[in-house]
This record gives structure tokens, sequence and C-alpha cells, in this order.
């Protein structure tokens, strides 16, 4: 199931802010960097996308 845009934003942030705390370790940093940067891609894939339907739309107009 495709997570919404919106939800992988608050996921992001919550593990930027894990990270940011210096409370996890080096290990468990590694996995959330890894995780975080997976998400940023489907961020963006997911703007694109949406970019591509608004332009759609304003063609069809």
């Amino acid at each position: 199931m495709t997570k919404k845009y919106e939800d992988m934003v608050l996921e992001l942030k919550e593990i930027v802010q894990k990270i940011e705390s210096g409370d996890a370790s080096l290990d468990e940093t590694i996995l959330l960097y890894e995780k975080g940067f997976e998400l940023v891609n489907q961020c963006e894939k997911a703007l694109e996308e949406a970019e591509l339907k608004v332009s759609e739309l304003f063609q069809e107009r």
C-alpha cells in the first residue's frame, strides 16, 4: 500500500528528531538515515507525480 505524502513527511520528521536527539546507537542511526533517504526519494516521486497531474489538468483547459 502506498503511503500518503503527508504521512511520509511526518515519518521523516520523526526520523530526523531521533537522529538529532543523539539517543540512537550508531547502528540505529545508520538504519534511520537509510529509511529517511528512502522516504525522501518517495516524497520526491510523489511530488513529481502530483506536478505531472496538475500540468495535465491545465493542458486540458
